[in-house]
């Protein structure tokens, strides 16, 4: 028998589960930003997936059984940035989009092979040291035009490239 912690489903579960339904997600995009709130920096994981390829991503993660967004936010930011990455999400978060991810490539710009998901995107300022943990390699952070260039454009999956061009955009720092 798999034990799991109240929320969380076994890995059966989990695969029957998205296979019958959507999953509701979060995705984050961390930055750093100046004394009058303009975003300086843009903070993206260095990440090897399962079939070797190494990309860059979003922080992301499933939002649980009886939790709130806020919290799905905090739990992602601390499992991918660290305990001390001091990220701030206002009281009451609203995203900035929402990311419909669809197992079919082509219905939307969001593609996951696994699953048709929805996620709720925020652009969360993070005040902290940060230091990766569970499976991001390394974090860098990228000026915005960095980040928006098509060499880490490239390098990003699933049309989180794209999501991060929004988050950029609603920031007033796409070029």
């Amino acid at each position: 028998m798999t034990e799991t912690v109240p929320g969380w489903l076994a890995p059966e579960e989990l695969e029957a589960a998205r296979a019958r339904m959507p999953i509701l997600y979060v995705d984050a995009v961390p930055v750093r930003v100046d004394d009058s709130g303009v975003v300086t920096r843009v903070g993206l994981l260095l990440r090897i997936g399962s079939d070797g390829t190494v990309s860059r991503a979003l922080v992301s993660g499933r939002v649980l059984l009886h939790e709130r967004v806020r919290d799905a936010l905090m739990r992602h930011l601390e499992k991918d940035l660290g305990p001390v990455a001091l990220p701030q999400v206002p009281p009451s978060p609203q995203p900035f989009t929402v990311a419909e991810y669809f197992p079919t490539a082509g219905v939307s710009p969001y593609h996951d092979p696994r699953q048709h998901a929805v996620s709720l995107a925020y652009i969360v300022p993070v005040a902290g040291d940060c230091r990766p943990r569970q499976d991001a390699l390394d974090l860098i952070w990228f000026t915005p035009e960095e980040a928006a260039s098509p060499a880490v454009q490239q390098e990003m999956s699933g049309g989180q490239g794209i999501l991060l061009k929004q988050a950029l955009a609603q920031v007033g720092r796409l070029t």
